[in-house]
């Protein structure tokens, strides 16, 4: 199972395929034989057929050998077995980070998105090196599920323009995109998993609806980063970096946030969303 990418801005390019550690289910039989082997026809067999067929006609060789002088011919197969028809191609998941590119912005609040779409890459094998639809691009696996990793390069408030294209070049569910952003009315590192909803005064969000031509349904996982201590401006605040405390706090939630995708892609949003919105706060985990 495979799925390219294509585009890079303005045009569309073919992407290499890069390797995953997770291998889908294949199906694997053996075509047509054609042995002359007492002019005995044998037809396509899975393995563990071709294996009891070949054995069952040594073993009736042997015993005619040893019985009588003259040479006997296996009796061939009377009913031709069953070949597994391969399943239908998936359509793949899009997961989205939202976040603004480059050094400057690497480590800040508002990047959190980025920084759990790396933790899923790194925990699953799979390599984001592509540059296509205005976003560095990542394919592998998710158990068997395909999934397409991306991280918008167009800076936070025109997501959209990015996530849209790619939605509408590989004509993706609304309900297989899920958008990963910081919240600030979330605590600090709670995470909270959603059918579908508004943008919530988030510019990423806002961005990605209005090229989704104003639909809200679609799964979206925000991360907490709090409220700005005293009269901070926001736009100040999502742009600060983590405090050493901080950052080993988000470890722990970026790691909660890997297990409810795999839920979410292997066994359904419901489980994936009780295991996330259930998860008791750190404090009370002592």
């Amino acid at each position: 199972m495979s799925f390219g990418f294509g585009g890079c801005f303005s045009s569309i390019s073919s992407i290499s395929t890069t390797t995953t550690r997770f291998v889908p289910i294949c199906y694997r039989w053996f075509g047509s034989f054609n042995l002359n082997c007492n002019k005995t026809l044998i037809t396509p067999l899975s393995l563990s057929n071709w294996t009891t067929s070949s054995s069952s006609s040594s073993s009736s060789a042997s015993m005619s050998m040893s019985t009588t002088s003259t040479t006997t011919t296996a009796s061939s197969p009377t009913e031709r077995p069953v070949v597994e028809s391969p399943k239908p191609k998936q359509q793949p998941w899009l997961i989205v980070g939202l976040g603004n590119p480059g050094k400057k912005f690497q480590s800040t609040r508002h990047n959190v998105g980025f920084e759990m779409v790396d933790a899923i890459a790194e925990a699953e094998g799979i390599s984001i090196s592509s540059v296509s639809f205005k976003a560095l691009l990542g394919k592998g696996f998710i158990g068997d599920v395909p999934v397409m990793l991306a991280k918008p390069q167009t800076f936070m408030n025109a997501s959209g323009e990015s996530v849209g294209a790619i939605v509408s070049y590989y004509k993706i569910p609304l309900k297989q995109v899920l958008v990963i952003f910081d919240d600030l009315d979330l605590p600090f590192a709670k995470l909270r998993l959603l059918p579908k909803g508004g943008h919530g005064g988030h510019n990423g969000m806002r961005s990605v609806i209005d090229h989704f031509k104003g639909n809200r349904d679609f799964p979206r996982l925000r991360i907490g980063i709090g409220r700005p201590p005293g009269k901070m401006d926001s736009i100040n605040y999502v742009l600060r970096p983590f405090s050493k405390q901080e950052r080993e706090e988000l470890n722990f939630t970026f790691q909660d946030g890997l297990g409810a995708v795999r839920i979410l892609l292997l066994e359904g949003f419901n489980k994936s969303a009780t295991f996330v919105n259930s998860a008791k706060p750190l404090e009370q985990l002592g």
